[in-house]
């Protein structure tokens, strides 16, 4: 069955979304939990260890807090409290910290940092799976064991205000509750008011237990402008604010001979130099955490803060408040918090604690006896039973004493190394489906690879013996086996895996479209093998070699790519994927470099080049001036490849990626400094003038008219929030959120896509003209160019200017004049979208996702266009050069219609061999605790981009099928 290259791949590229769907499923993996289903109640508390007798009863210590206020302020990183500016920053906390009754604390969160994730973690104890990302766009409810649950069960009275993030966690918990959204990044004032209005009623009553606040501004600023913008300290002294006031009136409040209060002061995550956060930096997993009670020791200076992990809140707070453990907690009771009680009091909860880990340890590992820190937790439970008989026989010697302080000292070491154990056991993976997932895709590359020389032949068509598969022996043998295998590992797994819940037709399809698939991979092989071109008369090696021949630009270009994809085999290439890509690009314009010398020095040029230079003028008639056109063409296509170079070097400068040198300054930090926002103004303003220019030559007269309008508008927009300025303007007291302007832009948009649409529809369906279509599809680019403009930071806009300025000049005067394949041209592309990528400061870390684009032009949390506008912004540079290609290929004239085929194929294969190698690479070193933090986000990258790749291949199916139809016609 033979079927064109670009229909060959767009089937390819769907098949391999549903295997790296399958795989995905899979590979996030679900969270260590207990096998027992129900939560800990009073009624599972452990005996109190005894030795020589039955057990003591279960004796409990009486709580340590009678109320307790959580007030979460996200994205307080460690050094806004502890560091230099600290008392700056928050003084009346600072001042606590230092001279108060307080323990201060770098709490340590575990990667992905973002908010959903780390509520859980703090209420539950456990470490939330990578899944949690996406899950924290819409949270379910927390069905788990926590925290919340068990206060609410022993009578707790909760009253919550903040982040309405804790309401879908908890939508039955709380007695009294206002939520506020965590997604409308713009807004950084109403956001933390509208928690604040509650607090002096609040205070003022007794009908309640525990007072939880989520203040969201700080994280929103951030987001906004970063960590060092000028809103951050007004924003921090608003927050010591509200710390001084709750600590007032619970001061005012203690009674008597009641149990003292607890304040906590937190935060959820850190925030990068960027101001975003999800990765594993410093800066993003350090938060501040400060406890406030009467009933701890007063300092007498600054200490160097102690460091724990988050999770170790959960049994602190749990115990602090005599209530049971989560079961799924892996954090240890911090043991400052205990230091006032008796020793009897200090042991029996360093058990509890124990206790509680060794029952998750012993669901979660099958050799847990092996564990250091269980065998630990076994002689101190020993020696506490020791200790018990002597202290309830009376004896009060210093022996007994120091026999007790020799016991906490083991319980403590025996909780670090549980809670050790357990973290590292991140969760259990589907491995069924991982596999299932893997297999599929790296089926459907052997089968891309092996299609190459037919599906980048002249005819651009591939010979796909299907038929001949579906009814050979093997076929039905291979279903018979795997579904055989399905059967077994369904019913024996230990664990349920997603692709055995799937329903028998879905199964029954999966396995025979694998075993086709091999059968089709068996056959295509055989052709390939030498007896095949002997049976036609042809011997291999001139065969292959006319297939085959490969000249040194070509080489680079299979060698850099399969080299890179070697690369990612290694984590901190990863890390530094940046790296990679700047070396391939700048070794690819020498190369091109190379080639251009050649092309203008080294051949010797006949008539039918000095015609072919004869280029005709815009009224149709041969220029005047030939020998003139073809010396300025030649010094143009000279410098070229320099002034690429040169505009990659100013690029990397913009923005500093990857992870070792993120925290360095760049050009961008200096542009966005308050002092040099007259500099920034001049370069953005230059940048949109020259955006236009280059853009507006392929558009109609409308559509320019847009474009110079919808670009004014952008730049009024960044005039509005206060990036630039405008000449007359000289307050940014009032700043706006620049709504408005934003809109005024999308009409724009929205006006140039309808007019590139309207002429590529009736391109197709009317006229079948070929100049028709092309201007129809660099109006739809153009429009696409306004919309990133308008989500590009002002900073950034050099980097969307350089790139038009390559594409025009590349396109002018490097595919087309050295006559570069379609091929060539598509890897080029490919090669310029990937160092784009990096060149706008994306890396492999979510960290650099910036959410707040997803809200310009919106006046509140809306989650469709919010996704869509952020996703659209981290993609922007592989989205315009894939789209630069499609227009490019399509608008030339002098190309065959399988150029279209043949780029489409090219541009599948480069998606598709990192992506199946990574999956394979992942499935490897699934055990290895790094690959959350550097190689999950990789991977959603990765799923992402052949996502795009397949929109973008079947957008080439429909233009080579217009093509085609219209060369008919």
């Amino acid at each position: 069955m033979k079927v064109r290259s670009s229909v060959f791949v767009s089937f390819i590229l769907i098949f391999e979304v549903i295997g790296i769907a399958l795989f995905l499923r899979g590979f996030f993996p679900v969270p260590i939990k207990s096998s027992v289903s129900s939560n800990n109640k009073l009624s599972d508390v452990p005996a109190e260890p005894l030795a020589g007798s039955s057990p003591n009863s279960s004796h409990l210590p009486q709580p340590l807090f009678k109320r307790l206020v959580i007030m979460v302020v996200d994205a307080l990183r460690e050094d806004f409290v502890f560091g230099p500016n600290g008392h700056m920053n928050m003084p009346y906390t600072r001042h606590l910290v230092e001279k108060g009754s307080t323990h201060s604390f770098v709490a340590k969160a575990r990667p992905p940092t973002v908010t959903m994730p780390r509520l859980k973690a703090l209420t539950t104890g456990s470490i939330p799976g990578f899944i949690d990302v996406v899950m924290n766009l819409n949270s379910p409810a927390l069905l788990e064991d926590n925290l919340i649950w068990q206060a609410k069960t022993a009578g707790k009275r909760i009253i919550f205000y903040g982040d309405d993030t804790w309401v879908r966690l908890f939508p039955k918990h709380f007695m009294e509750y206002d939520g506020t959204t965590s997604f409308f990044v713009s807004d950084y004032t109403e956001v933390d008011n509208n928690v604040t209005r509650h607090l002096d009623s609040t205070l003022k009553r007794d009908d309640w237990d525990v007072l939880i606040l989520h203040y969201l501004g700080l994280d929103h600023i951030g987001h906004i402008s970063g960590p060092h913008s000028s809103l951050t300290q007004p924003k921090l002294l608003e927050m010591d604010d509200v710390v001084k006031k709750i600590h007032s009136s619970l001061i005012s409040k203690e009674a008597e001979g009641s149990l003292p209060y607890l304040l906590v002061l937190c935060g959820d995550h850190g925030m990068s130099e960027t101001g975003s956060h999800g990765g594993s930096s410093e800066a993003e997993v350090n938060t501040a955490l400060v406890l406030i009670s009467p009933t701890f020791r007063r300092k007498g200076g600054m200490e160097t803060p102690g460091v724990v992990e988050q999770v170790d809140l959960t049994p602190t707070l749990a115990l602090g408040l005599g209530l049971p453990i989560s079961q799924n907690s892996v954090g240890q009771v911090i043991p400052g918090v205990l230091e006032e009680t008796s020793l009897r009091d200090q042991l029996r909860f360093l058990h509890l604690n124990g206790h509680q880990l060794s029952c998750l340890l012993k669901d979660s590992m099958a050799e847990y006896q092996k564990e250091t820190g269980f065998e630990q937790f076994r002689v101190a439970e020993k020696a506490h039973g020791n200790w018990m008989k002597l202290y309830l026989e009376g004896n009060t010697s210093e022996v007994l004493t120091n026999m007790g302080k020799k016991v906490l000292k083991q319980y403590l070491e025996a909780l670090a190394a549980m809670s050790s154990a357990l973290s590292k056991q991140l969760g259990k993976y589907d491995m069924y489906s991982m596999i299932a997932g893997m297999v599929f895709v790296f089926q459907l590359l052997v089968v891309l690879l092996l299609a190459m020389p037919e599906a980048l032949s002249g005819a651009a068509e591939v010979d796909l013996p299907v038929l001949s598969s579906l009814l050979s022996l093997p076929f039905y043998l291979l279903c018979l086996l795997l579904a055989s295998v399905h059967v077994l590992v369904c019913t024996s797994a230990e664990s349920s895996c997603y692709f055995c819940s799937l329903s028998w037709g879905l199964v029954f399809a999966a396995v025979a479209f694998s075993s086709a698939m091999f059968c089709v991979l068996i056959s295509m092989v055989a052709r390939r093998l030498p007896w095949e071109t002997q049976i036609h008369g042809k011997s291999p090696s001139s065969s292959w070699g006319s297939e085959w021949d490969l000249s040194e630009l070509d080489v680079l270009l299979l060698a850099g790519t399969v080299g890179h994809t070697l690369s990612l085999a290694a984590s901190s290439f990863v890390e530094e994927e940046h790296q990679t890509w700047y070396f391939l690009l700048n070794t690819l314009c020498l190369a091109v470099f190379q080639d251009v010398c050649r092309k203008y020095f080294r051949e010797r040029r006949g008539s039918g080049d000095e015609e072919e230079h004869m280029l005709p003028s815009k009224d149709g008639h041969p220029s005047a001036s030939p020998k003139a056109e073809i010396y300025s063409e030649k010094w143009l296509a000279l410098a070229t490849p320099p002034f690429t170079l040169v505009c990659c070097r100013i690029m990397r400068s913009l923005n500093q990626t990857g992870v070792q040198w993120a925290h360095l300054p760049d050009v961008g930090h200096w542009l966005n400094s308050s002092e040099h926002k007259l500099v920034l103004s001049l370069l953005a303003a230059f940048c949109l003038v020259l955006i236009y220019l280059l853009i507006q030559r392929h558009c109609s007269w409308v559509s320019k008219i847009a474009l110079a309008l919808g670009l004014l508008g952008v730049y009024s927009y960044r005039a509005a929030v206060g990036n630039v300025a405008f000449p007359w303007q000289h307050s940014v007291g009032n700043m706006s959120k620049g709504t408005l302007e934003a809109r005024f832009v999308y009409v724009f948009v929205l006006g140039i896509l309808f007019t590139g649409t309207k002429d590529l529809l009736r391109s197709q369906i009317i006229t079948a003209d070929a100049r028709l279509k092309s201007r129809g599809l660099w109006e739809i680019y153009s429009g696409l160019v306004l919309l990133v403009s308008l989500l590009f930071r002002a900073h950034n806009l050099p980097v969307l200017c350089c790139c038009l300025l390559i594409q025009t000049l590349m396109a002018q005067f490097i595919w087309k004049k050295l006559h570069y394949d379609a091929a060539q041209t598509t890897i080029m592309h490919y090669w310029f979208g990937q160092a784009f990528f990096y060149f706008q400061g994306n890396s492999n870390n979510i960290a650099t996702v910036d959410i707040s684009v997803g809200f310009i032009g919106l006046e509140s949390y809306v989650e469709a266009p919010a996704v869509v506008l952020t996703a659209l912004n981290t993609y922007a540079g592989p989205l315009l050069w894939a789209c630069h290609l499609v227009c490019h290929l399509s608008s030339e004239r002098d190309r065959s219609p399988v150029a279209i085929s043949h780029g489409c194929y090219c541009l599948a294969l480069l998606r598709s061999v990192p992506a199946a190698a990574y999956i394979v690479l992942v499935t490897v070193l699934r055990y290895h605790l790094f690959i959350w933090s550097v190689f999950s986000p990789k991977l959603l990258y990765e799923s992402m981009h052949v996502l795009l790749t397949a929109g973008v291949c079947l957008f080439f199916h429909t233009m080579e099928q217009s093509h085609s139809s219209s060369s008919k016609s």
